[in-house]
Protein backbone atom coordinates (compact mmCIF):
# COMPACT_ATOMS: atom_id res chain seq x y z
CA UNK A 1 0.00 0.00 0.00
CA UNK A 2 2.69 2.65 0.56
CA UNK A 3 5.64 2.89 -1.63
CA UNK A 4 7.98 5.47 -0.28
CA UNK A 5 8.79 8.02 2.54
CA UNK A 6 10.99 11.01 2.77
CA UNK A 7 11.32 14.40 4.69
CA UNK A 8 9.79 17.79 3.61
CA UNK A 9 11.30 20.87 5.36
CA UNK A 10 8.82 24.43 5.37
CA UNK A 11 10.73 27.40 5.20
CA UNK A 12 10.32 31.18 5.01
CA UNK A 13 13.59 31.37 3.00
CA UNK A 14 13.31 28.63 0.12
CA UNK A 15 16.24 30.48 -2.16
CA UNK A 16 19.13 30.28 0.39
CA UNK A 17 17.84 26.45 1.99
CA UNK A 18 18.02 25.32 -2.09
CA UNK A 19 21.55 27.47 -2.43
CA UNK A 20 22.45 25.12 0.86
CA UNK A 21 21.00 21.74 -0.09
CA UNK A 22 21.72 22.11 -4.00
CA UNK A 23 24.28 24.05 -4.60
CA UNK A 24 26.73 23.78 -1.22
CA UNK A 25 25.86 20.10 -0.83
CA UNK A 26 24.99 18.62 -3.94
CA UNK A 27 21.66 17.37 -4.25
CA UNK A 28 19.84 17.29 -7.77
CA UNK A 29 16.97 19.12 -7.93
CA UNK A 30 14.42 16.57 -9.22
CA UNK A 31 11.18 18.61 -9.45
CA UNK A 32 9.30 22.26 -8.75
CA UNK A 33 6.37 23.39 -8.88
CA UNK A 34 5.46 25.30 -10.44
CA UNK A 35 7.70 25.47 -13.52
CA UNK A 36 8.08 29.17 -13.77
CA UNK A 37 8.01 32.13 -11.07
CA UNK A 38 9.56 31.34 -7.55
CA UNK A 39 9.22 27.85 -6.46
CA UNK A 40 6.68 26.72 -4.11
CA UNK A 41 8.01 23.11 -4.10
CA UNK A 42 11.25 21.87 -4.27
CA UNK A 43 12.31 18.07 -4.81
CA UNK A 44 15.74 17.01 -3.87
CA UNK A 45 17.53 13.94 -4.46
CA UNK A 46 21.25 13.47 -2.82
CA UNK A 47 22.69 10.19 -3.83
CA UNK A 48 21.13 6.68 -4.76
CA UNK A 49 17.80 7.25 -2.21
CA UNK A 50 17.99 10.02 -0.14
CA UNK A 51 14.76 12.35 -0.95
CA UNK A 52 14.48 16.01 0.89
CA UNK A 53 11.38 17.95 -0.42
CA UNK A 54 11.66 22.06 0.20
CA UNK A 55 8.07 23.42 0.57
CA UNK A 56 7.68 27.92 0.67
CA UNK A 57 6.36 28.90 3.82
CA UNK A 58 4.80 32.27 4.49
CA UNK A 59 5.42 32.25 8.56
CA UNK A 60 7.73 30.57 10.25
CA UNK A 61 6.59 27.84 12.61
CA UNK A 62 6.67 29.07 16.42
CA UNK A 63 9.48 26.46 17.50
CA UNK A 64 11.46 27.56 14.54
CA UNK A 65 11.16 23.91 13.13
CA UNK A 66 9.07 22.72 10.68
CA UNK A 67 9.10 18.91 9.07
CA UNK A 68 6.20 17.04 7.65
CA UNK A 69 6.81 13.37 6.63
CA UNK A 70 5.55 12.51 3.69
CA UNK A 71 4.53 8.84 2.64
CA UNK A 72 3.53 8.26 -1.18
CA UNK A 73 0.62 5.23 -1.36
CA UNK A 74 -0.79 3.35 -4.08
CA UNK A 75 -3.92 5.08 -3.39
CA UNK A 76 -5.16 8.12 -0.84
CA UNK A 77 -8.41 7.31 -0.17
CA UNK A 78 -7.65 3.65 0.45
CA UNK A 79 -4.92 4.48 2.64
CA UNK A 80 -6.61 7.16 4.63
CA UNK A 81 -9.66 4.84 4.81
CA UNK A 82 -6.81 1.91 6.41
CA UNK A 83 -4.83 4.77 8.67
CA UNK A 84 -7.77 5.49 10.17
CA UNK A 85 -9.37 2.03 10.91
CA UNK A 86 -6.15 1.90 12.86
CA UNK A 87 -7.01 5.16 15.03
CA UNK A 88 -4.89 7.46 13.27
CA UNK A 89 -5.98 11.07 13.33
CA UNK A 90 -6.79 12.30 9.96
CA UNK A 91 -6.10 16.39 9.78
CA UNK A 92 -6.64 16.86 6.06
CA UNK A 93 -9.44 14.48 3.83
CA UNK A 94 -8.09 13.70 0.22
CA UNK A 95 -7.91 16.06 -2.56
CA UNK A 96 -6.85 17.03 -5.91
CA UNK A 97 -3.86 19.04 -6.02
CA UNK A 98 -3.44 21.65 -8.34
CA UNK A 99 0.49 19.77 -9.30
CA UNK A 100 -1.69 16.95 -10.06
CA UNK A 101 -1.19 14.53 -6.55
CA UNK A 102 -4.22 13.52 -4.69
CA UNK A 103 -3.05 14.42 -1.38
CA UNK A 104 -4.25 14.06 2.53
CA UNK A 105 -2.83 15.10 5.92
CA UNK A 106 -2.41 12.71 9.45
CA UNK A 107 -0.67 12.61 12.44
CA UNK A 108 1.54 9.62 13.28
CA UNK A 109 1.49 8.61 17.71
CA UNK A 110 4.08 11.28 18.53
CA UNK A 111 1.88 14.16 16.69
CA UNK A 112 4.31 14.28 13.83
CA UNK A 113 2.58 15.71 10.92
CA UNK A 114 2.31 13.03 8.10
CA UNK A 115 1.33 14.24 4.19
CA UNK A 116 0.15 11.54 2.30
CA UNK A 117 0.27 11.39 -1.61
CA UNK A 118 -0.65 9.40 -4.42
CA UNK A 119 0.70 10.03 -7.62
CA UNK A 120 -2.47 9.98 -10.98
Amino acid sequence: MFQEIYPILSTTRLPEMLHFYRDLLGAAQTYRFPDDGPPAYVGLRLGAGSELGLAASDTAPADRRHVDLCVYADDCDAAVTHLRAHGVTITEEPADQPWGERMARATDPDGNPLVILSRR
